[in-house]
């Protein structure tokens, strides 16, 4: 009951607040909200040498997941490249919110809380990140594009 009160918790305040995002292309599964911390709307305004939050609330696509990685791609002034998370960041597993664990099962709904660095020699200028979240098959769980416009502090 109390793992039930929660995840509603964690809903209400997903929808509350989600980010306006897309959906990724070749149909991978899109997640029931984003939040991004300080946008509504994108392109979300992003600050060189600080870490823009996303809580990314999604549901498991089949019964034990057991392991699930964040990849990015970026893509600025036409080009598009993947861009590598730290170990601890792209863990989605690791970084799961109220109480949720790894393996993940068909309909679970869980929060990831993605924390994703600006470096500050990025130059200004409006990316477009894809989050796409991967089991340990390859396979997609949930995936979603939001444009973010880099600005120095």
């Amino acid at each position: 009951m109390f793992r039930l009160t929660v995840v509603c918790l964690a809903l209400f305040l997903a929808s509350a607040s989600a980010t306006n995002v897309r959906q990724c292309t070749n149909g991978r599964p899109f997640p029931l909200s984003v939040e991004i911390e300080g946008c509504a709307t994108m392109p979300c305004n992003v600050v060189k040498g600080s870490t823009a939050v996303m809580k990314v609330n999604f549901v498991g696509t089949r019964d034990n997941i057991k392991s699930i990685n964040g990849v990015v791609h970026a893509t600025a002034l036409g080009l598009t490249v993947p861009y590598p998370l730290p170990d601890d960041v792209a863990d989605v597993c690791r970084n799961l919110l109220y109480g949720a664990s790894c393996p993940i099962d068909e309909s679970e709904d869980v929060v990831y809380n993605f924390n994703f660095y600006i470096d500050p020699s990025y130059p200004e200028v409006s990316v477009k990140v894809e989050l796409d979240l991967v089991d340990e098959d390859k396979q997609s769980v949930a995936c979603f594009v939001t444009d973010i416009k880099v600005q120095k502090s």
